[in-house]
């Protein structure tokens, strides 16, 4: 482990990410933030959870492709970019690392619990696309790390809530990009309104060659809004987003092929030419009502059709889905107490059918499966908030979810079948605010996480996948989580200080039933108990003259405390294998960032440069494959404010080095991997320099 760069990161830490820092204000107080977690607008200092957020400084200048451009420094969570595109590897404490494998993350997440304007792009099963999350088209994001099931169901890895609606009520804006591996992009953004109504749309298109091989892709994205009182106590909202994304997958390499030709494609996904072809639209509905003096009413509805086309394990696969649902919420104060209760459905049904491959790699003449794939989820809960004094707040919950799996064979009818759970999830949470700008809190709560549709697959080593289309022996992940942290902003500290930011928290989550991938993701097993236990840490020095510093730091222990797995999967019938105390996969030790920022003068310039670091983790259960660390030095020049072109028409852009320093390094890898030859089948390298270059012009007031 390197010591060097994680003692300087935890000298300097302590709050949520300067890197993320909403547009370009030194606000001397925390801000009231949309908590998702507690379904309300809740000043933070009140919030008994560990929340980050991610403001238009950090998304107007990075590439914006995928989600984990916004995301990385942010403690306690990992978010790596699989192969420079949408393509995103993404977990919080450790919930979502099993998204890594050949039926796992491939352009989807896991165990997070992901909304966009308040509508769940998470599916009934907990799979999230990232079709349609464009971070040029975001407007802000709020991440939820503590356990949020009590609230939202299956989201025992939190919460990250996207908002692309816009701030300003007129702007009009076109900003192109181009980069290194062939990068193209443009992107074009207007909203209109006046009072209270408004009118946006965006639309991006962005195109990717791609360092490795078959790692090209292309994306186009309109959204749109329109937003409009009824009335004096109602409000509605209504939102249509559509996107078509595909995106080759190049696959895991060995580690000597990986060090020797990191740009190759995996040769098996290359002769396949592993792919997704994803066509996606949403239409969802909000309606806002005040009831009576205090109350507040939300309804919610929302349904996204999908036409999705793979190449996956050697079959040509398309999915024709309909995901819809919908939920309920009302919020009454009650003297020193606010009632919140509520509601939410989801469904997803849809066929699915599998061809043979073609020797070019696309759909084959064979129908090999043709099934029917449902996924219903439903849940209640009730949040009573108790303002016990004017410095504590008592926050105590719970909810009820159900979750019903159903498969329809239309090939091999004796595989119909279908599978229940069903999870009660409390909490209790205390927030006290020593003073205006501190607070201290904690927390206790359930969390469940079921497994997600295509993970319930039965293993087919030995045929099981031959007598039922659901394996019978997978359990949803249940947890328990305490949380303790603090949140500060310190003022006049010292001459030539402007503020001082910090945040830290520590958390212990005892988790049953781990859900573990085997062969690279083609089925998985429950492991028997789990403890992580992690402390995170960070925070910013904002000086005089327009220089910050600032930093985070994430330290993990994540071990298997009871883990022993029939080995017949090995060749070895009758055996077992006992991983106790092993660590568990996927998650790294140690994660941080040391970053810098200098707004030059009055000049509309600023200069920006962080160091990323991520610790090695293991790869499988016993312990034997490793992903080494790697640091990444990324540096940006941007223009912090739009300089005047012409009357009415300012400039902006930035430049971007991505992996400053052209270091070699692997940024994922495949749990429990295939072992060809003796030779582990996992290691995903990280890209080489990146240079990215962004202008566009904006409408000035």
């Amino acid at each position: 482990m390197r010591r060097i760069p994680l003692l300087s990161i935890a000298l300097l830490s302590a709050a949520p990410l300067a890197a993320q820092h909403r547009a370009d204000s030194s606000a001397a107080t925390l801000p009231k933030v949309t908590v998702s977690a507690t379904r309300t607008t809740t000043p933070l200092l009140r919030a008994p959870l560990g929340v980050s957020q991610v403001g238009l400084g950090r998304l107007r200048t990075t590439a914006g492709i995928g989600l984990a451009d916004a995301l990385q420094g942010i403690p306690g969570v990992l978010a790596t970019s699989r192969s420079g595109g949408v393509d995103t590897r993404i977990t919080i404490r450790g919930f979502g690392a099993r998204g890594a494998g050949d039926r796992s993350n491939a352009g989807t997440m896991r165990g997070i619990r992901v909304m966009v304007d308040g509508m769940p792009e998470t599916e009934p099963d907990g799979r999230t696309s990232l079709d349609i999350i464009d971070l040029a088209t975001v407007t802000g994001i709020d991440v939820v790390r503590s356990n949020a099931s009590a609230i939202w169901g299956n989201a025992a890895g939190g919460i990250i809530a996207i908002n692309t609606t816009p701030a300003e009520g007129n702007l009009f804006d076109v900003r192109t990009m181009v980069g290194t591996f062939g990068l193209r992009r443009i992107v074009a953004q207007t909203s209109t309104g006046t009072g209270e109504s408004r009118l946006y749309a965006s639309a991006s298109h962005t195109e990717l060659d791609g360092w490795r091989q078959n790692s090209a892709g292309e994306r186009t994205l309109l959204n749109a809004g329109f937003l409009s009182p009824l009335g004096d106590r109602t409000r509605i909202a209504m939102r249509l987003t559509a996107s078509r994304n595909s995106f080759g997958i190049p696959g895991p390499l060995t580690a000597a092929d990986a060090r020797a030709n990191p740009r190759d494609a995996n040769a098996t996904y290359l002769a396949r030419r592993e792919r997704r072809e994803n066509q996606v639209i949403r239409f969802g509905t909000t309606i806002d009502r005040a009831i009576g003096s205090n109350g507040a009413l939300s309804i919610m509805s929302y349904v996204t059709p999908k036409s999705l086309i793979r190449s996956e394990r050697g079959t040509y696969r398309t999915f024709d889905r309909v995901h819809g649902g919908g939920g309920i919420n009302y919020r009454q104060p009650l003297g020193d107490h606010a009632l919140l209760v509520g509601a939410d459905l989801q469904h997803q049904d849809g066929p699915a059918r599998f061809w043979s491959l073609s020797a070019t790699g696309g759909k084959g003449t064979t129908l090999q499966q043709d099934k029917s794939e449902r996924a219903l989820n439903g849940g209640v809960f009730v949040q009573d908030e108790w303002s016990a004094s004017d410095k504590l707040t008592l926050h105590i919950g719970a909810r009820l979810d159900a979750l019903r799996y159903g498969l329809a064979d239309r090939i091999t009818p004796k595989l119909d079948a279908t599978r229940s759970y069903s999870q009660v999830s409390p909490k209790l949470g205390a927030a006290y605010r020593v003073s205006r700008n501190n607070m201290f809190y904690a927390n206790v709560g359930a969390g469940v996480e079921a497994p997600a549709g295509n993970e319930t697959d039965p293993a087919g080593t030995f045929g099981q996948d031959t007598v039922t289309g659901i394996s019978p022996l997978l359990k949803p992940i249940r947890s328990v989580t305490y949380e303790i942290g603090t949140r500060n902003v310190m003022t006049t500290v010292h001459p030539g200080i402007v503020a001082i930011r910090y945040e830290a928290a520590a958390y212990n989550t005892d988790v049953r039933d781990e859900l573990v991938p085997y062969r690279g993701g083609r089925f998985y097993f429950n492991a028997g108990r789990a403890r992580r236990q992690g402390v995170e840490l960070g925070g910013e020095i904002e000086f005089e003259q327009g220089f910050a510093v600032r930093s985070t730091a994430t330290l993990s222990r994540n071990t298997y405390l009871d883990y022993m797995v029939d080995s017949v999967h090995y060749g070895r019938p009758g055996r077992l294998a006992d991983y106790s105390g092993n660590a568990v996969v996927g998650v790294p030790r140690s994660i941080g960032l040391i970053g810098a920022r200098w707004d030059a003068g009055a000049s509309p310039f600023r200069f920006d440069a962080e160091m990323q670091y991520t610790g090695n983790y293991m790869l499988n259960d016993a312990n034997t494959v490793e992903l080494p660390s790697a640091t990444v030095f990324n540096a940006t020049l941007s223009m912090r404010r739009a300089a005047p072109l012409f009357p009415g028409v300012g400039i902006t852009g930035f430049v971007r080095i991505e992996n400053l320093l052209d270091r070699r390094f692997m940024t994922s890898g495949f749990l429990n991997p295939d072992v060809v030859a003796g030779r582990p089948v996992a290691y995903e390298p990280g890209l080489p320099r990146v240079l990215i270059v962004s202008l566009g012009l904006v409408r000035l007031p």
